[in-house]
């Protein structure tokens, strides 16, 4: 049987309405091989219908999230804490205080400064929440008295960072003030993804997992373009706890390269990140496989080697000598990692499990350590092994599971 070729658009470049249609449009003239997969997960034409989105949080990846579905043909709502968002973005398609030089997609509706009721919510097909960690909970608990427990919209969350007193993933949120249940369908994306270049149309890759199978897809075919391809999996756990401690190690190497270290430091500050990552994910019970993929080393590597990372700036400037408060001060945005180091020890000393250069970040940011001693002690260490994973694995993950009723 003859098979019909896609087209491919310039997808280097912001797309058309008109041009992602056209890409549409042949696409689904494409039998299931294998080769034309490559570029979409299941050519059919029910895959095109567009949905109706709610995007929770108008700061840059809530932002460039919710662009990049308006360009994508759904129908996005965005909502904002800020008011002066909400109007610019209505009025002239612009964000004044996160990428402020691009002009948004014309089919966003921004909403707020109230939370959405109801009748908006009722009315959805996804819910999409781009809020900080350390907020997730008490918008959550605002929020769960509108959500249909027999027939409620895909919910997707692209935080990432560990709850500073519960030392809570984003799972155990949802479950506490959700249900278990919508727990158990919700779908989280993480990977290497800074904002300003995916609303350039830059190739991008992310993870997309959930328990449920099916979330995982639907939201994967919610995003997938060619300049944004999703790979699905099962390991939400993995996945959360990867995109919350890149964070920490992303403050590591900008410290490394505050203070003048270069490559050889900044490579090392990866790969023994990476190693701690593994050791701890492997000790709560998250599959270590995740960490070799998109939300684990490819994040931790796009965030440590950049200067537009928040965290690698708060990094480098720690290396240069500013205090913490200063940099929070003129930061403008949250940087997980500050507050993620707090849940990561809590972690650690859970598990019982030594992870150096995370405790030791904890201890530049919190108990007053000088930068260049921690770093001449970490540089002291004895000799260890390179790979070296826990014996005792899965407790918090198996608790989790069973809080689900998974295990």
């Amino acid at each position: 049987m003859h098979v019909r070729s896609p087209r491919i658009v310039n997808f280097f470049s912001r797309p058309t309405q008109h041009s992602l249609k056209v890409y549409r449009a042949s696409y689904t003239n494409c039998s299931h091989s294998t080769t034309h997969r490559t570029f979409m997960a299941s050519p059919t034409r029910s895959f095109w219908e567009p949905s109706k989105v709610l995007v929770f949080g108008g700061g840059n990846f809530g932002s460039c999230l919710a662009d990049h579905l308006g360009d994508s043909d759904h129908n996005v709502y965005l909502w904002s804490r800020q008011e002066e968002v909400v109007k610019s973005l209505n009025e002239v398609h612009r964000n004044p205080i996160y990428l402020k030089d691009h002009q948004f997609s014309v089919n966003i509706t921004a909403v707020g400064p109230e939370l959405p009721g109801k009748t908006l919510i009722d009315d959805m097909d996804v819910l999409l929440f781009a809020i900080p960690t350390q907020f997730l909970r008490e918008n959550l608990t605002k929020l769960q008295s509108y959500l249909d427990r027999k027939k409620h919209p895909l919910l997707i969350f692209v935080n990432k960072g560990i709850e500073i007193g519960t030392h809570a993933l984003t799972l155990e949120i949802i479950a506490d003030t959700c249900g278990t249940e919508i727990a158990k369908a919700a779908t989280f994306i993480s990977g290497p993804s800074f904002a300003k270049e995916i609303v350039q149309r830059q190739p991008t890759s992310v993870s997309v997992t959930s328990f449920t199978d099916s979330e995982a897809q639907r939201a994967a075919v919610l995003f997938h373009q060619p300049h944004f391809r999703c790979y699905t999996g099962s390991d939400p756990i993995g996945t959360e706890l990867a995109g919350a401690l890149k964070n920490v190690y992303a403050i590591a190497a900008g410290a490394a390269d505050g203070l003048g270290f270069e490559n050889n430091t900044r490579a090392m500050i990866i790969t023994r990140g990476l190693a701690e990552m593994t050791r701890i994910g492997t000790a709560y019970g998250a599959d270590p496989l995740t960490f070799l993929g998109l939300a684990g080393v490819g994040d931790l590597f796009m965030t440590c080697s950049s200067p537009t990372s928040r965290n690698y700036s708060v990094g480098f400037r720690l290396g240069k000598g500013e205090s913490l408060d200063s940099i929070i001060d003129s930061l403008g945005s949250i940087a997980e990692g500050v507050t993620t180091a707090k849940g990561v020890k809590m972690i650690l000393d859970e598990l019982g499990i030594k992870a150096r250069i995370a405790t030791t970040i904890y201890e530049v940011l919190y108990e007053g350590k000088d930068i260049q001693t921690a770093v001449r002690e970490l540089l002291e260490l004895p000799l260890s092994k390179e790979i070296d994973l826990p014996s005792a694995t899965g407790g918090p993950a198996k608790q989790l599971m069973e809080k689900l009723g998974l295990y």
